[in-house]
């Protein structure tokens, strides 16, 4: 059973959010969907996804929290032509902050901003 299930604040995205990496990664699917009415941010999605195997939600609960890279999640593939299919589809659109190579501790690593 995991113990932490990562729950992602999004302004009004977080169905969108949860299609696009659930269609990247692999063993991904969505879960559940729900509509929170009558919250601070009025009517809200909430969205329970699966990532890799591993459980996530999400909620569109409006502008108040946005992003940024200290809320990093870490895939790790088993070949470098998966490493390279997923880097394609993340990075189209993000920003990258580490580029796709080769360092000291890992031979196949990229950071980016999606």
């Amino acid at each position: 059973m995991q113990k932490i299930i990562p729950h992602l604040w999004f302004d009004k995205e977080a169905l969108e959010a949860a299609d696009f990496y659930v269609d990247v990664l692999p063993n991904s699917r969505v879960k559940n969907t729900n509509v929170l009415r009558n919250t601070p941010s009025g009517s809200v999605d909430i969205v329970s996804f699966e990532l890799l195997g591993l459980e996530f939600q999400a909620i569109s609960a409006g502008p108040l929290f946005k992003f940024n890279p200290s809320v990093s999640f870490h895939v790790t593939c088993k070949t470098k032509e998966e490493v390279d299919e997923i880097w394609k589809k993340l990075s189209d659109g993000g920003r990258v902050l580490m580029d796709l190579g080769a360092y000291p501790f890992s031979e196949r690593y990229g950071w980016l901003q999606g």
